[in-house]
């Protein structure tokens, strides 16, 4: 893991090596050759998709371009607010600032530079933000996204270099990173030198044995999220005395489509729709976030639920392809009646027309439900109704390298370690000790922003 110069036999080198070619990656390199570094990302896979690649790949960002060409009004304090009120303010909140600062500045400079088109979503906003910041794609995809990074990075001639699985770090008595060492697909290995590193290898969440010992509440759940994710930034960081922090976060999901594995997107909830067990009962507030979900989707029979919408809701999801894929996959049921929805998926009726009844009586009332759910006259849902049957699923970790504002992992006292640099859920992120503590878009804030940030930083190394 951690070796000796002298047991190194670099072939090649290079200003700036990245680990990982997801978002956080790309943005790191892409970032390090625009500010002059000689670049050279290492994937382990054949292709760059990481855990990017798994999620809407929807970036959220305060004061954007876009959002102001909208009309949207948001500033970095309000989105900084948003984030640690969310985590009941148990996060970093100056790191949520800094973040929150440059959240803009990332957008633009994706849209500007790297040209990847993206666009504001304004047809809904997710829960526990204020304004309308989310950032996506044509199509609402981490694929698409990954895709334009990749183009990108193609324009750039900022190499990618694949089937390379990093195995070991040459580091000096100061702590200082030299370079590298990588497994090819022969079962040759490669030495790499350099004058700084930037670990975007992502987090844990495929590393069974780290997530039952920080996070067993989630270990039966569904792994939804890149089988490389096993913890290696959190290894090599620790093993150099870097500090771990919010070891316990994650971002669940309390939606994937059973037995289809496709996420069913939050809006179909936020925007009116309700979750229901198989005897036909709500079991908790679901409009709170589709992270903390997962575990209350997991207490109930069989470890799953039936996530419940309308036809209006319906609609509103057709703008993001995982519910189009959903839908062509037949995993969404539908009927005109009630009694035809029940009869799809075996749901009492008799328990369901009470449940609906009840968020009728709740949305009249404008009030609150047992829960702390608030129903109000745009909750009222009403035939022909959808339902899809969804379980609880682990995404992605959380918590990881604690780093400065500029991605620098930093030691337990505070003080930086020479030339390491760690973004995305290599990183710790911005959601507290635990899942309920995210809001959409933590994890991809952290991925761009600090790659973006940690390849300009790194770059400037190459004249040490």
């Amino acid at each position: 893991m951690i070796l000796s110069p002298v047991d190194a036999e670099f072939s090649f080198a290079v200003d700036v090596a990245v680990v990982g070619a997801g978002a956080c990656g790309l943005c790191a390199g892409l970032a390090a050759a625009q500010a002059g570094a000689e670049v050279l990302i290492l994937e382990r896979d054949e292709s760059a998709l990481g855990t990017t690649a798994m999620s809407t790949g929807l970036i959220p960002a305060a004061g954007s371009a876009l959002q102001k060409a909208a009309g949207v009004e948001d500033s970095p304090e309000q989105f900084a607010n948003d984030i640690c009120a969310k985590s009941k303010f148990r996060t970093d909140e100056n790191i949520a600032l800094s973040l929150a600062k440059e959240s803009a500045a990332t957008i633009d400079w994706l849209v500007e530079d790297q040209a990847v088109p993206l666009s504001l979503v304004d047809s809904f906003l997710y829960p526990g933000h204020t304004a309308k910041r989310m950032h996506g794609t044509p199509n609402r995809t981490g694929s698409e996204l990954m895709g334009s990074l990749c183009a990108a990075a193609e324009r750039a001639e900022v190499q990618i270099l694949t089937e390379a699985t990093v195995t070991d770090l040459f580091v000096d008595d100061d702590d200082r990173i030299l370079g590298l060492r990588c497994r090819r697909p022969d079962g040759s290995n490669e030495d790499l030198e350099c004058k700084a590193l930037v670990l975007a290898c992502c987090g844990f969440a495929g590393n069974p044995e780290m997530v039952h010992k920080y996070m067993p509440e989630i270990e039966a759940g569904l792994f939804f999220g890149h089988p490389g994710n096993k913890g290696d930034a959190v290894k090599w960081g620790t093993a150099l005395g870097a500090a771990v922090a919010d070891m316990n976060s994650y971002q669940g999901h309390g939606g994937v489509a059973k037995g289809y594995g496709i996420p069913i997107l939050w809006p179909a909830i936020v925007e009116g729709g309700i979750q229901v067990n198989q005897e036909g009962l709500r079991f908790s507030n679901e409009a709170l976030g589709y992270s903390e979900q997962a575990v209350n989707v997991l207490q109930q029979s069989g470890a799953v639920a039936w996530t419940f919408f309308d036809e209006t809701r319906h609609n509103l999801m057709l703008e993001f392809d995982d519910y189009r894929d959903a839908v062509t996959a037949g995993a969404i049921r539908s009927a005109d009646t009630l009694q035809g929805i029940c009869e799809q998926t075996k749901l009492p009726f008799d328990a369901m027309q009470a449940t609906l009844a009840e968020i009728d009586r709740l949305a009249a009332n404008e009030s609150a439900d047992e829960f702390g759910r608030v129903f109000d006259a745009k909750n009222a849902l009403a035939a022909p109704y959808y339902a899809v049957k969804v379980t609880g699923a682990l995404f992605h970790t959380q918590g990881g390298l604690v780093v400065d504002e500029n991605g620098q992992v930093l030691r337990p006292d505070g003080s930086q370690l020479p030339n390491l640099f760690a973004g995305g859920g290599a990183a710790r992120g911005i959601s507290g000790p635990d899942a309920s503590g995210y809001i959409a878009g933590n994890g991809l804030v952290t991925a761009t922003t600090f790659g973006r940030l940690a390849g300009i930083t790194a770059a400037k190394l190459r004249r040490v």
